[in-house]
């Protein structure tokens, strides 16, 4: 006995769901501009790309081409149908006669041709936007990119301009925000190697307070374990009032924050602050990078909800995306004020080092640079 579950069910395997609403609405266009082609002049913004469907955008691009007959000459035969049909073969090889006639009977009102052609430039805007939030996300998680983080802005300025290119063929109107829930993101494991970056950035900062008055552009949310957040707070705490910054003080301003309260041991407090290697800078920026990059992740993942809600109108799409976008614009500012490079006066004139670099070399882990610091050097007592 079958059941609708089950794979081998002929009605599951022959009955694949209907077209969406915007292959009706292409058929209903291209049928108009059969019958009628003259109103091609009035879908001037309208190009083959819009169309979902390859035979239609050739249909359309065959129409583009061919010359529009006289009314008089248009009437006497279907010698349009049959121009187009000849120009758009190349490119489509299934189109028939047949077909081009079912478009024609597909279309309930000619006048409704601009109509049509809406559905259809918002559709292929719905298209268009994903597949811009698709590279968006695949490039916040590619580790094999060299230049990640320049990577990922280089994608988000690219949608923000489609954006606002959009935004100029259809304009918002009141009422314009998407209702889409947007689902939370996949539970996933943190790397070891990311915890110990956090380490130390906060065991470097406890041994020179001088930098966190720098490092202004950090904020606890950037880290990815909600403690190391609460421990950077305290050290921030401390240094904004001017007070001593060690290990026990950080771990009694810890306990002040409700830190120690929420499960994290006085002993783990004073141990991790006792081990630091490398500078506060360099640690920083691994730091906020990072966030950057998670944050563009969860933008992307987000606009992503919104094209895939198809109850999301093509206004709501654009604003909401744009919206997505503008929580992106704070945690980049404050990656480019962590990543600006400085002017040094020891160097030349025109010579700049960034002010964030640490003494590691690019990819340098935390675990080598802690094994580096405890070993001892030449000349050194054991």
């Amino acid at each position: 006995m079958q059941h609708a579950s089950d794979p081998y069910d002929d009605e599951v395997l022959y009955d694949p769901p209907g077209p969406a609403p915007v292959h009706y609405a292409e058929r209903a266009l291209l049928g108009a501009l059969l019958l009628e082609p003259a109103l091609l002049a009035a879908l001037q913004q309208l190009e083959a790309e819009a169309f979902s469907n390859a035979a239609h955008g050739a249909l359309f691009s065959a129409m583009r081409r061919v010359p529009v007959p006289e009314p008089v000459r248009h009437q006497a035969g279907p010698f349009w149908v049959n121009a187009v049909l000849e120009a758009a073969l190349p490119d489509a090889r299934g189109l028939t006669v047949s077909y081009l006639h079912t478009l024609i009977s597909a279309c309930p009102l000619l006048t409704h041709a601009p109509a049509y052609a809406a559905i259809v430039r918002a559709e292929h805007a719905r298209r268009t936007i994903r597949m811009h939030s698709g590279h968006l996300a695949q490039d916040a998680a590619d580790t094999a990119l060299p230049d990640r983080a320049t990577s990922v802005l280089a994608r988000a300025d690219g949608l923000a301009q489609h954006l606002d290119e959009l935004s100029g063929r259809f304009p918002a109107h009141p009422g314009s925000l998407p209702r889409t829930t947007v689902p939370p993101a996949p539970a996933g494991g943190t790397d070891e190697e990311v915890l110990d970056e956090e380490r130390m950035l906060l065991a470097s900062a406890a041994v020179r307070p001088s930098a966190i008055k720098e490092m202004r552009w950090l904020t606890a949310d950037d880290f990815t374990l909600s403690a190391h957040g609460a421990l950077w707070q305290c050290l921030n705490s401390l240094s904004h009032r001017g007070d001593p910054v060690d290990p026990v003080t950080v771990l009694w301003e810890a306990q002040h924050h409700g830190l120690l309260a929420s499960g994290f041991a006085p002993d783990e407090v004073v141990t991790l602050m006792s081990a630091p290697a490398g500078s506060p800078e360099h640690w920083g920026t691994r730091v906020i990078e990072r966030a950057l990059l998670a944050r563009a992740g969860e933008v992307a993942r987000r606009i992503g909800a919104y094209t895939d809600d198809p109850a999301t109108t093509v206004h709501q799409l654009i604003t909401g995306s744009r919206r997505a976008l503008a929580d992106l614009t704070a945690i980049r500012t404050r990656w480019h004020q962590a990543t600006a490079p400085l002017a040094t006066p020891a160097l030349r004139p025109g010579v700049a080092v960034s002010a964030r670099a640490g003494p590691q070399r690019p990819g340098t882990t935390a675990a080598a640079v802690r094994s580096a610091s405890a070993r001892p050097t030449a000349g050194r007592t054991p």
